[in-house]
């Protein structure tokens, strides 16, 4: 069979997309090869192979993991817990928000629809310091303390994330048959028994999809739970407990970067395994 020959779009698309790949690839090839070498190496050639050594990878990592004050594991934990109550909590209440917004066709289901939409195009930047404000009286409201704790923060996460949620997942939703609500409803099937065991099943690769999405975006977030744990709470995540390495004269640049590896290397491998769900999830949200 004969190919044919490559076009000069074809070869400048191909050109471009291997600089953007660059672009893209050349920070964590610096932390990468920077996690290998001591702070001296580093600042001597931070972009070069000169001092990198294995021995000198495993100190860093012994000093980062053993390190009281950065506390690897409690992090670590921090940051699990923090990723898993969130994914979960908005895979369940994006999944029932977008099933009644889908179904319910009036024009306060449409309005609440555009707001979700709409809250996307907000900068963080924007409610960050009213949503501090904001949940230290709720918390005074209702007397659990928002602020410096991981409810808090894992609620802010759910209104966060929560737009992009709903908007994808209602694409999927309107290309569900809507008979097989009937029949289940014919069959005697409570609304809440319709949504878990029918659709939600039939949610499972577009939930992957934003749930690998959101996964990625609460992990490696740093802003939000440095201004809602602060730096010096007893609640870190992995993000914040970097801040560690960092004082106001020093910089041990060395285990700055072996812990942001550390930090990203989870997150890189939950990539990998389900990017061909994510693109698929995204196309599956969009078409349907």
């Amino acid at each position: 069979m004969n190919r044919k020959p490559k076009t000069s779009t074809t070869i400048i698309e191909t050109i471009i997309a291997i600089i953007i790949a660059i672009y893209v690839l050349f920070p964590f090839f610096l932390v990468v090869i920077n996690s290998f070498k001591n702070t001296e190496a580093i600042t001597k050639d931070p972009i070069g192979f000169t001092g990198m050594s294995f021995s000198q990878f495993t100190s860093n990592l012994t000093d980062v993991i053993n390190n009281t004050h950065f506390l690897f594991w409690n992090a670590f934990g921090s940051s699990a817990i923090i990723t898993v109550l969130s994914l979960v909590l908005l895979a369940v209440f994006g999944g029932m928000a977008a099933w009644v917004i889908c179904r319910n066709h009036t024009v306060w289901s449409r309005v609440i629809y555009f707001i979700f939409i709409a809250s996307m195009i907000i900068p963080f930047q924007v409610v960050m310091l009213p949503l501090i404000s904001t949940f230290r009286d709720v918390g005074k409201f209702v007397g659990i303390q928002m602020l410096q704790s991981i409810p808090g923060l894992v609620f802010a996460y759910c209104g966060f994330g929560g737009a992009m949620t709903v908007f994808i997942l209602t694409g999927f939703i309107k290309g569900i048959p809507y008979e097989l609500e009937e029949a289940a409803g014919i069959d005697g099937c409570p609304p809440e028994e319709i949504f878990f065991r029918i659709i939600f099943p039939l949610l499972k690769p577009v939930i992957t999809t934003v749930t690998i999405l959101n996964g990625m975006w609460i992990w490696n977030d740093y802003l939000l739970p440095s201004m809602m744990l602060g730096q010096n709470g007893k609640v870190k995540t992995l993000p914040v407990a970097v801040q560690a390495f960092v004082g106001s004269y020093v910089k041990q640049w060395n285990l700055i970067l072996t812990a942001a590896l550390l930090a990203i290397i989870p997150m890189v491998i939950v990539f990998l395994i389900g990017q061909k769900q994510i693109v698929q999830g995204m196309v599956d949200g969009a078409i349907k």
